[in-house]
């Protein structure tokens, strides 16, 4: 028994859920977002929430009923609120800049690094250390904050590199004399 998919998914002011045959399609103020529900959970909108129901017993439906309602409740959120990974850069030299359409990195390496922003997602650098990735897609959003955290990932001894905010680096002690 999911107690996740149990919940139903409450719809905010402002977004619109529209289900048509296995397509959820969320429309709201931060753009609109569809999913493809799996054949082995049925959905239904109704009384301003959406509830997932598994289409069966089997191991499979089982699973994917809670899985569907938290990707529905992912999807309503997004649009509605959307989603901020926020980044910090440590290190002496290492900063990051908006020019244009893309992400200027500079990380150490001999050359800078032009990260090309994508269309769904909006990055933002409050101070040269700090980088804020914001979209709608929960999913897109963490992809793309993982693949700029993948230039230069922290490194145990000195903690330089690029990191979540929230992330914690387990530290080592250095070479004994």
């Amino acid at each position: 028994m999911s107690r996740i998919g149990k919940n139903p998914v409450t719809i905010p002011q402002g977004v619109e859920i529209q289900l048509s045959g296995q397509t959820l399609t969320a429309k709201g103020k931060l753009g609109t977002l569809t999913m493809t529900v799996s054949g082995e959970v049925t959905a239904s909108v109704e009384n301003g929430a959406v509830t997932i129901v598994p289409g069966s017993e089997t191991k499979r439906a089982r699973a994917l009923w809670g899985t569907t309602r938290a990707l529905v409740n992912n999807m309503v959120t997004g649009v509605a609120n959307g989603f901020t990974r926020n980044l910090e850069i440590n290190g002496v030299g290492y900063r990051a800049s908006i020019q244009g359409k893309s992400l200027n990195l500079q990380l150490g390496y001999s050359h800078d690094i032009n990260y090309p922003i994508p269309p769904d997602v909006r990055i933002a650098c409050e101070r040269p250390t700090a980088i804020a990735v914001t979209g709608a897609d929960r999913q897109r959003v963490g992809q793309v904050a993982a693949e700029i955290r993948g230039f230069r990932p922290p490194e145990p001894y000195k903690g330089k590199g690029i990191k979540y905010a929230n992330e914690t680096i387990r530290r080592k002690e250095g070479k004994k004399k």
